[in-house]
């Protein structure tokens, strides 16, 4: 059985996990595959990649069988390990098209972790989400970087600290997820984000994302030649030409 499966609908790919029967767990083959999957391909066509789980779970951390095998890691074992799950999720978080994570069921450790890097999620409302790790004498730590950029070091802080569980409402409230609507409602909210990303430019988009990483956390001071340069950059690329034209002129774009 294939661990990753695809389903292409013109400019949109789903991207489905596919180990129903452990709740879409993380493995070494699992996070190889996504990786390279991530990693080796050409955009072509795709404009918005959608991720989902299935079966009845959107992904729920790691497998208990790799579990298993981390107990008997060495350090050494256990930075390489690290670090590929590391390699993956900067991966998908640098992708240039848009990434929207469909959850449902529960999002837990790592599965909050994926939650954490894509760039919309819309959730069931009855989905559960963790950051479970510290239950189990480990900390959330690969994938901390995406988690506290999206919700802050308050809500890591007890989050991580209590590893509590968590609502939907609470992942939204947190800005985790961006949207929540019954679990039969899902792909609704997802083909209405779909139509809006599709009315906006592939290299704008692709721009706007690595422009996010860019400037957070500096002052306007220190990026001002960045920002500068970008826009004057995009405005004189062909799809800013065509864009602003189109405006100007009352008419869709190309790329609409």
């Amino acid at each position: 059985m294939p661990l990753l499966t695809f389903a292409h609908d013109g400019p949109v790919t789903r991207l489905t996990l596919n180990r129903p029967d452990v709740r879409n767990a993380f493995n070494e083959e699992l996070i190889a595959e996504l990786t390279a999957w991530t990693e080796g391909r050409g955009w072509g066509d795709t404009r918005v990649i959608v991720l989902a789980g299935a079966g009845k779970v959107f992904c729920a951390g790691a497998d208990l069988a790799w579990m298993s095998k981390m107990i008997g890691y060495s350090r050494e074992e256990n930075v390489r390990d690290a670090r590929a799950l590391g390699r993956l999720l900067e991966a998908l978080d640098a992708m240039p098209v848009p990434l929207i994570g469909r959850v449902h069921g529960a999002a837990l450790g790592g599965g909050a972790g994926l939650a954490a890097v894509c760039d919309i999620v819309v959730s069931a409302d009855d989905a559960v989400f963790g950051f479970t790790e510290a239950k189990l004498g480990i900390v959330p730590a690969v994938i901390s970087p995406f988690v506290v950029a999206r919700i802050g070091q308050s809500a890591a802080r007890e989050l991580f600290l209590t590893a509590a569980r968590f609502s939907a409402a609470r992942a939204r409230e947190i800005g985790l997820v961006h949207a929540v609507a019954p679990a039969a409602d899902l792909d609704t909210v997802i083909d209405a984000y779909t139509r809006e990303l599709l009315t906006s430019a592939p290299g704008a988009i692709a721009g706007a994302k690595a422009l996010i990483g860019q400037v957070a956390g500096r002052s306007p001071a220190e990026v001002g030649d960045l920002t500068a340069g970008t826009i004057a950059r995009h405005r004189v690329s062909d799809e800013g030409q065509q864009g602003m034209r189109a405006f100007l002129e009352k008419r869709k774009p190309t790329w609409s």
